[in-house]
């Protein structure tokens, strides 16, 4: 006879094996945010967070790098949309390029806060 109530029941869905770790590497994609208000500070917030974190959670290691990359990478094609504003498709670029970076982060936020190594599409591995 089982004596489990209804909330002891299995869900169906895995445990998280480590909540700390999913939280510090949402934090990695989450501190890329500061770069809409601090000028490379998509880039220096991931970079903080997986220098301090890295040797100590191994999902951290993974999604800074992968965040790292990512903000590198995005950096890399404002530059260029910068310099595309002189025949005009500029503008319509960095608009495009901002709203792509704001989502792609949020979806990388909810997949490390779930404990899954995600992948930016876009994105140049610079750091291996």
């Amino acid at each position: 006879m089982d004596t489990a109530t209804p909330s002891q029941q299995p869900t169906g869905s895995a445990p998280v094996p480590n909540r700390d770790q999913n939280t510090w590497a949402m934090i990695c994609h989450l501190s890329a945010l500061a770069g809409f208000i601090i000028p490379l500070g998509n880039i220096i917030g991931p970079l903080v967070i997986w220098m301090i974190k890295k040797d100590e959670f191994p999902l951290v290691a993974d999604q800074g790098k992968e965040a790292l990359n990512f903000q590198i990478s995005m950096t890399l094609y404002y530059i260029i949309a910068l310099i595309l504003i002189i025949v005009l498709i500029g503008i319509i670029l960095l608009i495009g390029l901002a709203v792509f970076s704001l989502i792609m982060t949020i979806i990388a936020m909810v997949k490390a806060n779930e404990g899954v190594a995600y992948r930016y599409p876009m994105c140049i591995r610079f750091i291996k």
